[in-house]
């Protein structure tokens, strides 16, 4: 379905070129790009729209994970940012002193993200 990420054409022209991989969750895709840009579509509460964040997204994404509802990057330097359904991981406000430097890996499961 459209809503559930099958229709990328609002960000067509940002996914033309320099895509290197893409991650997807139940509703929702991010595409990483050539200098770590990521590009999102999809449910909007699933992490489709990744605007509240995307600031941080322009540049320096490494890898990214996903679980139901919600997606995690691991930018370089191990900087952590975090978005989707917030009762799945999307919202990490709470604890991002913890998570500005130093993560090497994510682990996920159906509902939550650890380190």
């Amino acid at each position: 379905a459209a809503g559930c990420g099958g229709d990328s054409s609002a960000v067509a022209d940002r996914l033309a070129a320099g895509v290197t991989a893409i991650y997807s969750n139940a509703e929702a895709f991010a595409a990483v790009k050539e200098g770590g840009e990521v590009v999102t579509w999809g449910h909007a509460d699933f992490g489709g729209d990744s605007s509240a964040v995307a600031d941080r997204l322009a540049a320096g994404v490494t890898a990214i994970y996903s679980n139901h509802a919600a997606f995690a990057a691991v930018k370089e330097g191990g900087e952590v940012v975090t978005w989707g359904d917030a009762d799945y991981g999307g919202d990490s406000s709470a604890v991002a002193d913890r998570l500005a430097a130093g993560v090497t890996a994510i682990y996920s499961s159906d509902a939550a993200f650890a380190l």
